[in-house]
């Protein structure tokens, strides 16, 4: 398959901003075909890990911002919108956030000053110049609670709150963003969607939500997705979809956190039968649903401000990782030697064919 002639910043120009995470490799300019992919296609990026906790402020006292400089400088060099990701989540944040210096739990007053002092340095170093941020990232769970971690057990719900108001106060021009995912299962969405309500009834002023977009051949519906965008279209904030990538895998999560090497023979065949190639009749159909879902995009345009895809070409992927370690996946639109793959051709063309979405053509 041949490189589209026209970039996807290019055919989306007016629509919504086009975005891709970059790797440490990639911003470290280590992966010079996939600078050449980011400048033809790409007018947004995101950093897909060194801006989290515990890349960017590893132990007390020390943060190490060489990757996250980088970052910046290559967004400024290139004028490309940058977007910080992310500030507060339960996940890559070290234990020693939530600890004093002889090991105890913090208390609420103390982790909350820690929250801020990581706020303002981070965002302030980039005041200005990193013009969104992932405030809060995946607070809400699918069965529509507050999601078990140690900000809400040791600060309360109101960690959300106050993240927002310290990220507004360190830099007040940028656009502040709540992101999650699975928002069409279960109750997540109302849920999110009563969190956003909440705050803003409390005078936060929160900019935009972010609906990840880790997404499979099979699902989300068509149906799910318009659901889920017309419910957080309510909030009259602008929507992003900031994470979207389409495994050709089966989500297994009877298997998580499992090393697939570790599995029977029989069983890995089944979870993880792409070792050595997906076959061109998979790559058709995941075409077809990066189609359908910038088409569906399309349809609700004035509602969006961008589109991130999570990752360039297939090796970077973290979904060779999830749920089961070790699996090779192939969610992006380039592979592994920076080709494009039908999913390219097919999102390049959807607005040729956005009043066909029904007879999507590959």
């Amino acid at each position: 398959m041949g490189e589209i002639q026209k970039g996807l910043k290019d055919i989306f120009k007016g629509d919504f901003l086009i975005g891709v995470a970059l790797n440490k490799n990639q911003i470290y300019g280590k992966e010079p075909s996939s600078e050449t992919i980011v400048q033809k296609h790409f007018n947004s990026i995101t950093p897909e890990n060194i801006l989290k906790w515990e890349e960017v402020h590893p132990a007390p006292g020390r943060y190490d911002f060489e990757a996250a400089d980088r970052f910046v400088a290559y967004g400024e060099k290139h004028g490309l919108q940058m977007i910080g990701h992310t500030l507060v989540w339960f996940l890559q944040t070290p234990e020693w956030v939530f600890k004093d210096e002889s090991g105890k739990t913090l208390s609420r007053e103390a982790l909350l000053e820690r929250i801020k002092d990581h706020i303002f340095t981070v965002m302030g170093r980039y005041k200005g110049r990193i013009q969104g941020w992932d405030v809060v990232n995946e607070a809400i769970v699918p069965e529509g609670r507050f999601r078990k971690c140690k900000w809400l057990e040791i600060i309360g719900e109101d960690y959300v709150l106050k993240a927002f108001e310290y990220a507004r106060q360190a830099d007040p021009d940028a656009e502040l963003y709540y992101n999650d995912y699975n928002y069409h299962r279960d109750r997540q969405c109302e849920s999110v969607v009563r969190l956003i309500k909440d705050l803003q009834s409390k005078g936060v002023r929160i900019d935009g939500v972010g609906i990840q977009g880790h997404w499979g051949i099979e699902y989300p519906s068509r149906e799910e997705i318009e659901t889920v965008i017309n419910a957080l279209s309510q909030l009259s904030v602008k929507l992003m979809i900031t994470e979207l990538d389409v495994t050709v895998l089966e989500f297994v999560e009877e298997y998580l956190n499992i090393s697939v090497s570790s599995l029977s023979p029989e069983i890995q065949k089944k979870i993880n039968p792409y070792v050595d190639g997906v076959p061109d009749s998979v790559l058709k159909e995941q075409a077809k649903k990066y189609a359908e879902c910038m088409s569906i995009f399309l349809k609700h345009r004035d509602k969006f401000k961008r589109v991130t895809f999570w990752g360039i070409q297939d090796s970077q992927s973290w979904r060779h990782d999830w749920p089961v370690l070790g699996r090779t996946d192939y969610p992006s639109l380039f592979d592994r030697n920076y080709k494009p793959k039908p999913a390219l051709e097919a999102v390049a063309n959807i607005k040729k064919h956005r009043n066909k979405i029904n007879n999507i053509p590959c």
